[in-house]
């Protein structure tokens, strides 16, 4: 009974030596570059459809555009929006910016600094919970220095 079970046991470890075999083709992790065909490469999401991905040479760091900032509204506030103008205050609270009777939510916080004038386009929200304890909240769809 014994050699039956040895000799199964030996045809399946020979099987699957077998299977991991060398085929004679160098891969990977031998030690052979990995090269790609044009198109078999993962699109890169910053790369614009049609344009050719670059590549920063080796031990460079790759460049990051500077993010776009919005220069205000260039058109009057939508309908529901206000329109509100002053200088912005320090809340009670750490990072409560207050803005004529209103808090200030959201908004470019290089823009909305304390002692900045400003002119604001948003919206109020009564029922909008927060944590500063002032003023009705505002939410800030565009702020620009005036």
């Amino acid at each position: 009974m014994k050699t039956p079970r040895m000799a199964l046991v030996a045809l399946i470890a020979a099987a699957t030596l077998t299977a991991c075999a060398d085929t004679g083709t160098p891969g990977p992790s031998e030690g052979s570059p990995v090269t790609s065909t044009p198109g078999s490469e993962p699109a890169d999401p910053t790369t614009p459809p049609g344009a050719s991905p670059t590549v920063p040479p080796p031990g460079a760091s790759p460049t990051v555009p500077p993010p776009i900032k919005p220069s205000g509204p260039k058109v009057p506030p939508g309908p529901g929006a206000t329109e509100i103008s002053g200088t912005v205050t320090s809340g009670v609270e750490p990072g409560c910016l207050l803005l004529d009777g209103y808090q200030l939510i959201g908004g470019p916080r290089d823009v909305l600094t304390p002692g900045a004038k400003v002119t604001v386009t948003g919206k109020p929200q009564a029922d909008l919970l927060t944590v500063c304890q002032q003023g009705t909240p505002f939410k800030v769809e565009s702020a620009r220095r005036s």
